[in-house]
């Protein structure tokens, strides 16, 4: 049996985590600040090597992706095409490790001003497109409800690790 040598070199890429919904809202402190309806909720994680254009690779993914049934109850339409909502919000602890330990290590997550940044550019880029783009607060501790609709559920990643 043939073993095939894994690349041990680990790349960083923006992730996100992308929920096909009916609706989504986000509140800080009690108070809702955001809410969409159908469309999709964007968990953003953000790490140290991330740049303006793993942003924009990201967008257009998805932008893109065909996640939205047409009328014969296939998955044939973007976001663009239904004119959806979207939702995004960042969430470093989608660089959690857990390798060692029973507690994350989070050293792989960019943090402040910079994360803010490309977090605030990723935003600009969807509200571009005239789409109903809904936001959290950057470092804020939030709460997100979300109604799942499929429910449809996947896992990006701007430098396709997976």
């Amino acid at each position: 049996m043939k073993y095939i040598e894994k690349n041990t070199k680990e790349v960083n890429a923006l992730r996100a985590v992308v929920q096909r919904v009916t609706s989504s809202s986000v509140s800080v402190d009690g108070k809702i600040i955001s809410n969409i309806n159908m469309g999709l909720n964007v968990l953003l994680g953000i790490s140290i090597d991330d740049t303006i254009e793993d942003a924009k690779y990201l967008k257009d993914k998805i932008s893109n992706l065909r996640i939205f049934e047409d009328e014969n109850g296939k998955l044939n339409k973007s976001l663009m095409e239904v004119k959806g909502d979207i939702l995004i919000i960042s969430q470093f602890t989608l660089y959690g490790d857990c390798t060692r330990g029973r507690r994350p290590s989070f050293i792989k997550a960019l943090s402040g001003k910079e994360a803010e940044k490309l977090y605030e550019y990723f935003i600009s880029l969807f509200k571009e497109e005239d789409l109903n783009v809904g936001t959290g607060i950057f470092g804020a501790d939030m709460k997100v409800s979300i109604e799942n609709d499929g429910p449809v559920t996947l896992i990006l990643e701007s430098k396709k690790t997976f």
